[in-house]
């Protein structure tokens, strides 16, 4: 089966001056100028054209009808803003790129275990301190999901992550929980989280569905190639930029068909998680291509091994510089959200970043 698919590129400062020859990707701070339009047959590569935007709607005219109607749809997806995530009371506006900060309530998490201690007050400080460095969002994890950790039981999860969520809800802030148990995510929403991130993306709990189907808040879906208690389990892929952009796409679909509305679901193809090094680089060059999908999309590389396996077998703690390198990198191809550790260098560099795109943008 011939498959189509749709990969903004050529991005410029600005699009004053290039009518017609440029657009806004996603409701971002950023514009292309032109479409790589790759064609797949049974999994594999067909063809691919570099298409400026101005020919695009001409080149589209030339395929066949099934082919093209799949393309202007990806097109639509790729040109159009995207809602304000509605997180309670707040919402974040996503016209520019937002820093999720991660705290971890686990003794165990390959980067910062144990690091917050166990003791909730000191936890919702620290994400606190988050929030006041510039985090819109901070994402609560009780479970370890590094390669090789034990599944916890949903308990021992929950009495990690209650207090610390309904600490920092209570005081005003926009909780995630980050969970694949519909326990943890009940006791987890009633305490005040305003948000599912979901590695499984819905599939490792049968009752998570409706959980989240009722909770009437935003959901991250994350690609792993296994939802069993092992996320890391993988079979290898035909060619992982097209499988995990097909998993998410129909796992959205499947997800509003369900009932659940598109304009809650973010997507995440899920670094590091049962990927090699060339797949992650892959997934992190092309990552504009999810823009298809028509939702917003997450990127976390913080820390994470790959960063150490290109820079002399470097400890979790010594990857700043490339976990701010790979944040820009998703942040200068449209990604709403960056999910990450280091929220005051990251949101500094954004911030720098926003200057530049503001001055190209006024200076026209």
């Amino acid at each position: 089966m011939r498959q189509i698919y749709l990969r903004p590129c050529a991005f410029i400062e600005t699009p004053i001056g290039f009518d017609g020859q440029a657009a806004r990707l996603a409701g971002t701070m950023v514009y292309f100028s032109a479409v790589e339009v790759i064609e797949t047959e049974g999994g594999q590569r067909a063809s691919k054209a570099l298409v400026p935007l101005a020919e695009l709607v001409a080149y589209l005219g030339r395929l066949p009808a099934e082919l093209a109607e799949k393309a202007r749809s990806q097109l639509s997806n790729i040109t159009s803003p995207r809602p304000a995530l509605k997180m309670g009371v707040r919402n974040i506006l996503l016209d520019q790129p937002r820093v999720m900060g991660i705290l971890n309530c686990t003794p165990d998490s390959f980067s910062d275990g144990g690091k917050h201690g166990d003791d909730p007050e000191t936890q919702a400080q620290t994400g606190g301190a988050m929030a006041a460095a510039g985090a819109a969002i901070i994402d609560i994890g009780g479970e370890s999901t590094r390669p090789g950790a034990p599944l916890v039981w949903e308990g021992d999860e929950i009495k990690r992550v209650q207090p610390v969520v309904e600490r920092l809800a209570k005081a005003g802030h926009a909780v995630s929980i980050d969970t694949r148990k519909a326990a943890v995510m009940e006791a987890a929403l009633q305490s005040g989280a305003k948000m599912i991130n979901d590695i499984s993306a819905l599939l490792f709990d049968d009752r998570t569905l409706e959980v989240a189907k009722t909770s009437n808040c935003p959901i991250v879906l994350m690609h792993a190639p296994s939802q069993s208690s092992d996320p890391h389990k993988s079979d290898g892929y035909h060619d992982v930029l097209f499988d995990v952009y097909d998993w998410l796409e129909e796992r959205v679909e499947a997800l509003v068909a369900a009932g659940i509305t598109r304009d809650r679901l973010l997507v995440d193809p899920g670094i590091g998680f049962g990927k090699s090094l060339s797949d992650n680089l892959t997934l992190a060059n092309n990552l504009s291509l999810f823009h298809g999908i028509g939702c917003p999309v997450l990127f976390g590389a913080s820390r994470k091994r790959m960063i150490g396996a290109l820079s002399n077998e470097a400890p979790a703690d010594a990857r700043l510089g490339g976990s701010i390198f790979l944040a820009m990198k998703a942040v200068e191809q449209g990604a709403h959200i960056v999910r990450v550790h280091d929220v005051p260098e990251t949101v500094q560099a954004i911030h720098v970043w926003r200057g530049l795109r503001d001055a190209a943008l006024t200076a026209g």
